[in-house]
Formats: structure tokens, C-alpha cells, sequence
């Protein structure tokens, strides 16, 4: 099974520093098969015949937690679910090029409550927009989002879940680097 996991928090402003060769290593010695990583932020795409997402989260945290003495959230997806997450943006046909960093996914570790979610809506002031599908949350930041209130940290606060956030050019790549991986 192909697999994407979604690091939170590593290698920003000099905090949680993991280089992502030994992150690949890393995956490599739990097992895991056509081990490839996308950017410092802590991408990586695998496989494995594992096929508990809560098992794999728990593996990989676990692994992380014990080579580098930290603990940093990881969020799995499979590249089906990365397909699906582009396919149901609601903000229609995207140009990359121009909205690839205006438009982002929050990638929460679970369904957010009804009431947590009308309270977050309260936040969204135009031309902002926020979109909350399951356990993705879909940001439109056109003024970007480091000046956005709606960040990650302000997210996990608001719904009471841990999240990580990726740029939609950075969700596109995963998907395209997931499915060059398919064997």
C-alpha cells in the first residue's frame, strides 16, 4: 500500500532538526519500501503491506521519538485520499503557479466536532474562505498565509486536534511523487 506521511513541525526556525536522508533511514529500518522524502518540512512517501494507519502513526512517531529524543505529530494518508483531497477542493480549477501557495490543506489527526467547526467559522473574514471536509481543512489565503490568523497552531487550538499544514503546490507534488512511485 502507498502511503504519504505528513510531518508536523520539524526543521522550522531551527527547532526539531531532522535531515531528511536519515528520516529516510529511518523509514527504511521500520520496513517500509520506495522510501522517498519532498522537502525539509517532513514529507514522505512509502510502502508498506501494513495496513493500519493508526498503527503506522504510532510505528513512526515512536521511531522518531526514540532516534531523536522529540516528538513530532505525523499525519498518514494514503495516495488515494491525496487524490481525493485534490479532486474535491472546493475552490474549483487552481493555477498553481499563481494560487499554489495561497491555497492550502490542514491535515487534521481526526473528524473535528460540530460545534468546534462553527466556532472556527466565526474566524474566516473575506476574502479568506475555510472549508472543512472531514479531517481536511481547506484554506484559501489569498494575501498568504504567514499573515492569515487562520493558521495551524490557531486550528489545533480552536478544534482541539492536531494538524499540519502543506501549500496546495506542495500536496500536488506528493501526489505526483506517489504515483511515480506505483509499482
Amino acid at each position: 500500500m502507498k502511503y504519504i506521511s505528513i510531518l508536523r513541525g520539524i526543521n522550522v526556525s531551527g527547532q526539531k532538526k531532522i535531515k531528511m536522508n536519515d528520516l529516510k533511514s529511518l523509514y527504511e529500518t521500520l520496513g517500509f519500501q520506495n522510501v522517498v522524502t519532498y522537502i525539509q518540512s517532513g514529507n514522505v512517501i512509502f510502502d508498506t503491506l501494513f495496513k493500519s494507519k493508526t498503527n503506522l502513526k504510532a510505528r513512526i512517531e515512536n521511531a522518531i521519538e526514540e532516534k531523536y529524543k522529540f516528538h513530532v505529530p505525523v499525519e498518514i494518508r494514503t495516495n488515494q485520499e491525496i487524490a481525493n483531497i485534490i479532486k474535491n477542493c472546493p475552490y474549483g480549477c487552481i493555477d498553481l503557479a499563481e494560487d499554489g501557495t495561497k491555497i492550502l490543506v490542514t491535515f487534521l489527526s481526526s473528524i473535528p466536532l460540530k460545534e468546534k467547526i462553527e466556532d472556527v467559522l466565526k474566524y474566516v473574514v473575506a476574502p479568506e474562505k475555510l472549508v472543512i471536509r472531514g479531517k481536511d481543512v481547506y484554506l484559501y489565503c489569498p494575501n498568504g498565509y504567514g499573515k492569515s490568523k487562520l493558521s495551524n497552531t490557531f486550528l489545533e487550538h480552536k478544534l482541539g486536534i492536531k494538524a499540519t499544514t502543506r501549500n496546495w503546490k506542495s500536496v500536488h507534488k506528493l501526489y505526483q511523487l506517489s504515483m511515480e512511485k506505483e509499482q
